[in-house]
């Protein structure tokens, strides 16, 4: 089933004689349950694509649809709502409230909504990424890696159609990156998230299942690995 598909994609910045395309006609799909790394260099357009995916910035031409919806046609109110509820983020840099606990972070995106979480799907992150002791901790009391993975529980609370991570191990040394990808794949298997991992470190690109590689704003190569 696909849950991603985008369409022509263009990113222009700027007008006059001096416009900047960062994205080129850019085509995918992505299905339901799969881990897939977009990769290429510093200024490739791989972070571009991931703000457009994430409804943060709007192609200049072409579509984006997400679990049904066209959301390079939604106005920015619907688009918070959307990265709300359908889109989880998590950057290198973790987010968190400081004066919130670990718990209430991760509910965040439901309280926002006025939502009650279902308390089976919440023990069942909160176990899957080693949190279930850490849930009134302060985001301060915690590691970097324990950060990242409580950023992690947030954007899988609303079971978002896709989850979207930017270089989600570039604030970590080895030793956390290496669990936080672990994270990542345990997540894909055992709550069966659709993942796009934006990276430019190939190490962390070969976790994934299938790796798209982006130069000059072009899709150079789509590898199935497994």
């Amino acid at each position: 089933m696909e849950i991603l598909r985008c369409e022509g994609v263009r990113k222009v910045y700027g007008s006059g004689d001096n416009p900047v395309c960062a994205l080129n006609g850019i085509d995918f799909s992505v299905d339901k349950g799969e881990f897939v790394a977009v990769t290429g260099a510093s200024g490739s357009g791989k972070s571009t694509l991931l703000h457009i995916l994430g409804g943060v910035d709007k192609p200049t031409s072409g579509k984006v649809i997400i679990d049904g919806i066209d959301i390079s046609s939604l106005d920015p109110t619907q688009a918070a709502i959307f990265r709300r509820r359908k889109a989880g983020l998590v950057y290198q840099f973790y987010n968190l409230i400081p004066t919130l606990s670990v718990q209430k972070n991760i509910l965040m995106p439901l309280t926002l909504d006025k939502k009650k979480p279902n308390s089976e799907y919440f023990e069942k992150i909160v176990n899957t990424l080693g949190l279930s002791e850490k849930l009134d901790a302060m985001p301060n009391q915690l590691s970097g890696g324990q950060q990242q993975r409580v950023a992690i529980a947030r954007s899988l609370i609303y079971r978002p159609a896709l989850l979207l991570a930017d270089e989600p191990t570039g604030n970590l040394d080895q030793k956390n990156s290496g669990e936080i990808l672990d994270m990542l794949k345990l997540s894909n298997r055992t709550l069966k998230q659709t993942i796009l991992l934006i990276t430019h470190d190939e190490k962390a690109a070969l976790e994934a299942g299938r790796i798209i590689t982006i130069e000059d704003g072009q899709i150079i190569s789509d590898e199935q690995r497994r």
